[in-house]
């Protein structure tokens, strides 16, 4: 059986280092059987991959690879607990979308952040969901998702 990085390889992903806080908190902790990731935004290389509202200044196009970024981020945020292999189970994500006022896709946005969790997980990467529409996020970032999984 592939392992998580092994099926994240196969799609031409990685997990990348961990993005550093922008304020007092810790990317993931670990209590019990639960890693729970703070809320990751989606940064590449050190860059917002985009600013503004979904709707007005972001198609659901690029917040969907927003979404499926900020889902990267927060798998280094588990990976700095354990190992993403000690992963049994994606419990509970929860997607954040900065939305124009009349914008109401947040649930296909969010996909983009469950349909690798699937990639990646098979079975356990399926999870509860919460795909909610905000007027703005930290840094003026379009998606903001965070993470609770099961490790083994």
């Amino acid at each position: 059986m592939a392992t998580p990085e092994e099926r994240l390889a196969e799609l031409g992903l990685s997990v990348p280092e961990v993005v550093p806080p922008v304020a007092a908190y810790v990317p993931g902790r670990r209590s019990g059987g639960y890693v729970y990731t703070s809320g990751q935004l989606p940064m590449r290389d050190g860059e917002m991959l985009a600013t503004g509202k979904v709707g007005a200044d972001v198609s659901v196009e690029l917040a969907t690879k927003c979404a499926r970024q900020a889902a990267l981020n927060a798998l280094a945020a588990v990976r700095s607990q354990v190992p993403l292999s000690q992963v049994a189970a994606v419990v509970k994500v929860v997607v954040f979308v900065a939305s124009s006022p009349d914008f109401t896709g947040q649930p296909g946005v969010a996909n983009g952040a469950s349909e690798l969790l699937g990639a990646v997980f098979g079975d356990a990467g399926r999870h509860a969901r919460s795909a909610v529409g905000v007027s703005v996020l930290p840094l003026d970032a379009p998606v903001e998702v965070e993470l609770v999984v099961e490790v083994a």
